[in-house]
């Protein structure tokens, strides 16, 4: 059986080297491993460097990007299957439709909003598919320290705390999503 990660990215490379250096292990650990990676279609910044890295590695790619990043060309035109949707809520929906399992990389706005999205939806029991965090050089921490805050001050109940996995070796991470999928189909929380 062929897997579907959902990968949640910046648009931009961000500042540091490692970054792009963790995309790229991440689209070479996916293609090794067959799993195939869902993402936002474009091909600039982290996005791009995934997934030029999996189809280099023969991996399979599907991107799914709203009509108004396409007409400002930042559609990924080396794809063999892209999906055009006509809003970023469509965007959204079909990547989490079509996903076995997300996991985000380092990014923005966007990428945090979409990652906790999902674990919201997880939350809520509306998905039971495990999530993980690629933890490059650190970039979470400020955000996994705003987490245990919002624990400590009960706006998070103790039960939510393993809701996904967090992890800063690429291999690791997709190993875990991977276990998770296949001896559960994500249908429990995960452990730390």
């Amino acid at each position: 059986m062929t897997w579907h990660f959902t990968v949640y990215c910046g648009s931009r490379s961000g500042k540091r080297p490692e970054y792009a250096e963790a995309a790229r292990q991440l689209g070479r650990v996916l293609a090794e491993k067959g799993v195939t990676l869902i993402y936002g279609g474009g091909h600039v910044g982290l996005m791009g460097v995934l997934a030029d890295e999996m189809l280099c590695h023969g991996g399979t790619v599907i991107g799914i990007i709203p009509e108004s990043l396409v007409e400002s060309e930042l559609a990924h035109t080396g794809l063999k299957e892209l999906h055009i949707v006509p809003t970023m809520h469509a965007r959204k929906a079909l990547m989490a439709q079509k996903a076995d399992a997300f996991l985000a990389l380092p990014g923005g706005y966007g990428t945090v909003e979409e990652f906790f999205e999902m674990v919201t939806w997880r939350l809520l029991k509306l998905h039971y598919k495990p999530i993980g965090l690629f933890n490059v050089a650190g970039y979470y921490d400020a955000l996994l320290a705003w987490i245990e805050h919002a624990f400590a001050e009960d706006f998070i109940a103790p039960k939510y705390r393993e809701l996904f996995f967090v992890e800063s070796d690429a291999t690791r991470l997709v190993e875990r999503l991977l276990e998770a999928v296949r001896t559960n189909g994500g249908t429990e929380t995960p452990s730390s």
